[in-house]
């Protein structure tokens, strides 16, 4: 199976411009099976870029304040002006809003191509209302990436007024215009609701090699066992990638904390989500 087949359009952002282990470890792994054009929402110095230059064929940073889009937005006209999307027979839509992958990512790409649709995520969101795939990981095949509307699509990227905006304008929207230009989709995973967040274990059990960075912080920090169990159990090399890029953003302490294996201090932390969630009236 030639690499050569995919292109991954990848975005990532760091408030401290800092390309970190975790990105590394992202890159590394997933060049191994496909040229990948990196899209940075910051202003990145030559000597961050340099660690990881040779992973990539392309690579962007600019501060933008379009959000994950608009570094896909960024890579694809990079790709589109270069004459680079003919060469392809997918291209890939990721981000870095997660770590991984925790597992070899081979066996996924080839169970997300086998899924005979012309898009396909890794996860599809299903809520009481609508269902969309989740922008993180979503496969485009040639019938969609070369059309004429998704260069519109893409091009018509703009800045919003909060990452809410985002997610209705461009995410929903993604999967809606796929709809509406007649075009398949399907996902690997399907969640209800915000499970990407809030179970990442079971994510992990079912195969997914990604864990959302939002869980570590989420819910007053009530999934730290959770995640302990993701690390205990996934590539070694992936945790601990993982493990040194949480306490750059989060803080030792905080992961301390977070990890912890006492029974006392997990019940407590529960505990304090579930006196939260009654105070805001969600229970």
């Amino acid at each position: 199976m030639s690499i050569h087949k995919r292109l991954f359009l990848l975005a990532g952002y760091d408030k401290d411009c800092i390309i970190d282990d975790a990105l590394i470890y992202y890159v590394k792994s997933v060049s191994k099976y496909g040229d990948i054009i990196l899209c940075l929402d910051c202003d990145c110095p030559k000597s961050e870029i340099n660690k990881i230059k040779k992973y990539t064929i392309a690579i962007i940073a600019k501060r933008h304040g379009e959000y994950d889009f608009g570094s896909y937005k960024r890579a694809f006209l990079y790709a589109h002006d270069k004459n680079l999307l003919k060469d392809y027979d997918y291209v890939y839509l990721v981000n870095d809003s997660v770590f991984g992958p925790t597992i070899n990512i081979k066996q996924t790409l080839q169970n997300i191509e086998s899924i005979k649709t012309d898009a396909c995520g890794l996860v599809v969101s299903k809520h009481k209302t609508h269902e969309f795939m989740e922008s993180w990981f979503v496969r485009l095949n040639k019938k969609i990436f070369t059309s004429d509307w998704f260069y519109e699509f893409m091009t018509s990227v703009k800045k919003e007024v909060n990452k809410y905006a985002v997610t209705i304008q461009y995410e929903h929207g993604l999967t809606n215009i796929i709809s509406k230009n007649n075009c398949s989709w399907d996902g690997l995973y399907t969640i209800y609701g915000r499970e990407t967040y809030n179970n990442p274990k079971h994510l992990f059990k079912r195969g997914c090699p990604f864990v959302k960075k939002l869980s570590f912080t989420r819910h007053n920090g009530a999934l730290g066992k959770q995640i302990k169990y993701i690390l205990k159990h996934c590539d070694k090399s992936a945790a601990k990638s993982i493990i040194k890029t949480s306490n750059r953003l989060y803080g030792e302490k905080y992961m301390n904390w977070f990890l912890t294996g006492n029974i006392l201090k997990v019940i407590l932390r529960n505990l304090s989500y579930l006196k939260q969630k009654i105070k805001n009236g969600e229970l």
